[in-house]
């Protein structure tokens, strides 16, 4: 099996933490030259440092704030003068939870640009460069939302769903260039994002933050939570050599949580 990414240039959307960060090191790993991308310099350094060199690769970063899409244009625009990106990670922080009916209208309109049109304007920007090289790989990190809607995340429920069709009508189009386009659906994964939701979850049920960790854990057929680097290990092969008659998809990594097929 060919995962080696040797040579290959990769842009890894939210790396300072988590599962962007899981995936940036597991691709630097297989040998791509990585770009990260977020908004916190500090916490940007401190990833690069962390990543893997072989002496032969040349890891850098973006600090982009996706509340800004007009400055994540110009800063995608500038890197892709200088490089030509064979891998776009496209992972984003979901938006806050709470029910549906009650969420405002901007929280739509926030989540719908951070989200999709920021995805977008990255598409846009690497997939020419993926074209002439005959080799794309586009992996939109998002949720197992899309395949059953979890209650309590109105908002990211709906956004999810779009950024999937997005995905999916986007395969079709781009198939045909050595380019493919696939989704992570990552369940309960070990991150400061479901340190929020196990809170929110406590608070709801009247427990502990322990019992409710415990209790979503008994959701899941593996009786744990994920870490950030078994979702990266999937998106990895996603975007390897390998994973080149893979495309159009989503793929849940939940510990068989989602009920669906």
């Amino acid at each position: 099996m060919d995962l080696n990414l040797s040579n290959k240039n990769a842009l890894v959307c939210g790396s300072s933490a988590g599962i962007g960060k899981a995936t940036a090191i597991e691709l630097a790993l297989l040998g791509a030259n990585v770009t990260l991308v977020a908004r916190n310099e500090e916490k940007l350094k401190k990833s690069l440092n962390d990543l893997p060199n072989n002496g032969n690769q040349s890891h850098d970063y973006l600090v982009v704030d996706f509340n800004n899409p007009k400055k994540l244009k110009e800063k995608v625009v500038e890197a892709t003068f200088l490089k030509t990106y064979h891998i776009l990670i496209n992972n984003t922080g979901g938006p806050k939870g709470g029910p549906i009916f009650s969420a405002e209208v901007d929280e739509f309109t926030k989540a719908f640009s951070q989200h999709l049109v920021c995805n977008q304007i990255l598409v846009q920007n690497v997939v020419p460069g993926m074209k002439e090289e005959g080799y794309g790989r586009i992996i939109n990190v998002i949720s197992t939302s899309v395949k059953q809607p979890i209650d309590g995340l109105g908002v990211s429920n709906t956004i999810r769903g779009a950024v999937a069709s997005w995905s999916k009508t986007l395969a079709n189009e781009l198939g045909a260039f050595g380019i493919t386009v696939n989704n992570v659906l990552p369940g309960f994964t070990a991150t400061d994002r479901l340190d929020d939701i196990v809170g929110n979850a406590a608070k709801k049920m009247n427990k502990s933050e322990k019992d409710a960790a415990e209790f979503m854990k008994g959701l899941v057929p593996a009786k744990r939570f994920a870490t950030p680097e078994e979702i990266a290990y999937a998106i990895a092969f996603l975007a390897s050599p390998s994973a080149s008659y893979i495309n159009g998809i989503n793929v849940p990594v939940d510990g068989g949580r989602t009920k669906s097929l």
